[in-house]
């Protein structure tokens, strides 16, 4: 009793002491919040302030952004759990079955995220004002709702692209408000603040983590596992506001609670903007299927995942006028994100008891009575290993769990090669997940082979399965496998040293292994491969393997060391040969053994360029390969001296592209010997023009009969509902279509797949065999479609179909990618691909 007295005394002292010292965000910042978006270091500098002034405030650095900004999250609760916090989190976690124990405590955990997208900018702004609310203890309300719940802020979750956005804004702003939406401060140049540094949407790296702020956000969150996140956004400046809840498609792994609390949610705030007089719509454009969302990938662990948005955007500013001429100011927008954060924490204390009870319901049921279709997963120990060890570093991140498989026959499953139910059998190698696990929900969702779509028009891509993705053996069953034992990963033998070989040889076969080379290639240490699979001391290696010969390298001190130093670095085991005469396939003297020289690459980007593929392709240079790369701007083409380059990588592209300047310059440099990768929407760039063999159709007649059925199909759709226009118009398109692609393993395109490559189809480009060139990569048939969306107009003559392939111009080369091979960042397979057009083609 005289220890509670004697808290209860000292929180009463703290509480005064805070009353006095905090400060409101215009005491501290020096003027009202909407007046101008503030930088990134003063929201820190806030933060600290009021965390120092307030023992009710925990403030952690859990990571830090390619530009070294920190990030920062802040824990707000009573002072009772606040003394607490540490049993909460860990109860949290034995109720979801990650920690062995009973929970003695009974808080819920609500988690709000601001500003993943960086020039949705009002987010930031809108995270200080709730903050300073929830912490001031003289405010009666919050300090009653903080009394049954821990609520956690992230205030920015990207600071790079909300500084890149609001820096350039504050320097371009009118001191008098301008709402012209054609004044100079309302048009953000490329490649605007949405994305992060290297131009990543992180609202859709939930799930993959390939980006550092994502993988340090992503830790915290397995460490908490909250049971409500809301992810603030904006939308264009004519939409008025979105809240929950979500719109259809809804993934058939939601539970009837996961609804109800959106709507619960929504009922809630709307009955504040209807007192304010605020317009806002629900269930519409929004949906809840892509596993990588700030709202998806939260329903998937257990949580009420929430996407909030506010009209207004970049375009808005600090004040801009909408399509009906109203001025839809920054304090405005502040006021509609501030009001949901409020909502959301009021709903969360109403339903405290109830969010601990379903959670805790959520982990038990799924983890004993799986929900989906198919309850295990194999992935065959034969697969690629560079590929499995991607794989198995994702299961980690996500608290997925896996075993082996041990020795069963008789089993039966969906194969996801064949995309067909087809008889095996296990080994000690196999890999095993099984959904009778905690995380059952999200290891259903990334293997599962053919998501449900309840509704055909969503916001993103329809189907993401892993073994695709990794391209990897697996199966998909629909019985209970559990695992055999704990999966031990092979410890890697570092590679020693000794008499110099005459040749160390390398598999080729994934990101680890072209990192390696790329070393190699820093080092001026010289590489060759081979054009066509060998034997040597009765070992056989396929074509594109490569190798290290000791002829070609006299010059590098310490040669030996070196190599196996680099390899080891990266976990290689390098096989070696004491013989350069081949007991099957060419010798190490032969032409057919091709140099492989270091390429000088430059990557296009600017206005006109996808800034998202253009990232993505950035990234996998400097944080992949560790790899020197140039960056050009699209539109001095004609101006740059591109005989500094060997290799020019074209992203995806739109509109005009390169004007005919840079494009005379460009085939000139291509003919003189350089080699152009175009990708994705930049293949139209080529397509059928004169002097290239890249076609949409292979005659004339294949031409007039594909015109005459969408004749057909327009004159009928003509008759359709008015309200029938957008499901008709995405039948002609794309959603994320998975195909499988034969690959030729006799071209360097090919290497390393072992014949096989999946596709992730993103848009509507169809294009025949190339009657001049090498067709590398090829949508053999119709049956080559494996999952996903994609509409009935194209569906149907997408077999016979070009991928991937090349095509000389006089002593150069253009690498066609239809595709994107590495969207996201996570489609791991397509970086084997694109690494071979970057090093091996042409040599």
């Amino acid at each position: 009793m005289q220890k509670r007295l004697l808290f209860t005394l000292f929180s009463l002292v703290c509480w005064t002491f805070a009353q006095a010292q905090i400060q409101t965000p215009e005491q501290f910042l020096g003027y009202k919040p909407g007046d101008r978006f503030t930088p990134h270091h003063r929201m820190v500098d806030y933060f600290e302030h009021v965390a120092a002034n307030n023992p009710n405030v925990k403030l952690i650095q859990y990571g830090e952004t390619n530009e070294k900004r920190p990030l920062i999250m802040a824990i707000l609760s009573s002072p009772e759990n606040m003394a607490n916090l540490e049993q909460i989190r860990t109860d949290n976690l034995k109720r979801a079955g990650l920690m062995e124990g009973t929970p003695s405590t009974a808080i819920p955990i609500n988690w709000m995220s601001f500003n993943v997208h960086g020039n949705e900018s009002v987010g930031m702004e809108a995270a200080i004002s709730a903050f300073h609310t929830l912490a001031n203890p003289t405010n009666a309300k919050s300090q009653e709702w903080l009394k049954n719940q821990v609520i956690i802020i992230d205030p920015a979750i990207n600071p790079d692209g909300r500084d890149r956005y609001a820096m350039w804004y504050n320097q371009k702003m009118n001191t008098i408000l301008q709402p012209d939406l054609q004044s100079m401060e309302h048009s953000e140049p490329w490649p605007g603040g949405r994305a992060n540094h290297y131009l990543f949407d992180l609202n859709r790296d939930w799930a993959w983590q390939v980006q550092v702020e994502s993988q340090a956000r992503l830790k915290m969150y397995q460490q908490w596992m909250p049971h409500l996140h809301l992810d603030f956004h904006e939308q264009g400046i004519n939409n008025p506001f979105y809240m929950a809840p979500a719109a259809e498609p809804l993934h058939e792994q939601l539970t009837a609670w996961q609804h109800e609390f959106q709507d619960i949610f929504g009922r809630n705030t709307a009955k504040y903007f209807d007192d304010m007089g605020r317009f806002y719509f629900t269930k519409e454009r929004f949906d809840l299927l892509y596993p990588s969302y700030g709202d998806s990938y939260p329903m998937f662990n257990g949580a009420i995942g929430m996407t909030i948005e506010q009209g207004g955007g970049g375009q808005a500013g600090r004040g801009g006028f909408n399509a009906v001429g109203d001025t839809v100011t920054l304090s405005y927008r502040i006021e509609g994100h501030y009001t949901a954060a409020m909502s959301a924490a009021e709903v969360t204390s109403q339903n405290a008891s109830k969010l601990l009870e379903q959670f805790e319901k959520f982990y038990k049921e799924n983890s004993t009575n799986p929900k989906g279709k198919y309850k295990s997963f194999v992935i065959k120990g034969e697969s690629n290993p560079a590929q499995i060890a991607k794989l198995l570093e994702l299961l980690d991140k996500n608290g997925i769990q896996y075993g082996k498989a041990g020795s069963k026959s008789g089993l039966r499953g969906f194969e996801y090669q064949s995309g067909k139910s087809a008889a095996f059998s296990t080994s000690e190698k196999d890999i095993v997940i099984s959904a009778y696990q905690p995380k059952s929900v999200l290891a259903q969702v990334f293997f599962e082979p053919n998501p449900q779509l309840n509704d055909s028009i969503t916001y993103d891509i329809t189907s993401w399965a892993l073994p695709y993705a990794y391209n990897l053996k697996a199966y998909a069953l629909e019985s209970r496998l559990d695992p055999a034992g704990a999966y031990e990963k092979v410890d890697f033998v570092a590679n020693v040293p000794g008499k110099t070989p005459v040749a160390y040889i390398a598999k080729w076969e994934g990101t680890r292994d072209a990192a390696f080379l790329a070393a190699l290639l820093r080092e001026g240490i010289r590489v060759k491969y081979p054009e066509f699979p060998f034997k040597t001391e009765g070992k056989s290696f396929p074509a594109g393997t490569l190798l290290i010969t000791k002829g070609g390298n006299e010059y590098v001190a310490d040669f030996d060391k070196k190599v196996t130093g680099i390899a080891n670095q990266f976990g290689i085991s390098l096989e070696t040969t004491m013989t350069g005469y081949m007991e099957e396939g060419k010798d190490f003297g032969s032409p057919n053994i091709r140099i492989i020289q270091a390429p000088k690459v430059a990557l296009v980007g600017g206005a006109g360029t996808s800034s998202l593929n253009y990232g993505e392709l950035w990234h996998f240079f400097e944080k992949d390969l560790n790899y020197p790369l140039s960056n050009l701007e699209l539109d001095n083409m004609a101006r740059y001296d591109l005989s500094k380059y060997d290799v020019i990588i074209l992203p995806s592209m739109w509109g005009g592209g390169l004007n005919k300047a840079a494009q005379d310059k460009l085939m000139e440099w291509i003919r003189a010997g350089g080699k152009i990768l175009a990708i994705d929407g930049a293949v139209n760039l080529f397509a059928n023009k004169e002097g290239f063999s890249l076609k949409t159709f292979d005659t004339d007649e294949e031409k007039k009969a594909a015109e005459k059925t969408a004749d057909t199909l327009a004159r009928k759709e003509r008759l359709e509902p008015y309200q029938e226009g957008e499901r008709l118009a995405i039948s002609g398109g794309a959603a994320g279509a998975i195909y499988q692609v034969d690959m030729d393993v006799t071209h360097p395109l090919g290497f390393g797949t072992q014949g096989k490559y999946y596709a992730l189809k993103n848009n509507s480009n169809k294009f025949a065999y190339l009657l001049d060139g090498v067709n590398a990569g090829k949508i053999s048939s119709n049956d080559s479609y494996r999952t996903g969306y994609i509409g009935y107009k194209i569906k149907s003559s997408m077999g016979g179909s070009l991928a991937i392939g090349s095509e000389r111009m006089g002593r150069g080369e253009i690498v066609y990618f239809v595709d994107n091979p590495i969207f996201r960042g996570f489609w791991e397979s397509g970086k084997l691909v694109l690494s071979n057009a970057i090093f091996l083609v042409g040599q």
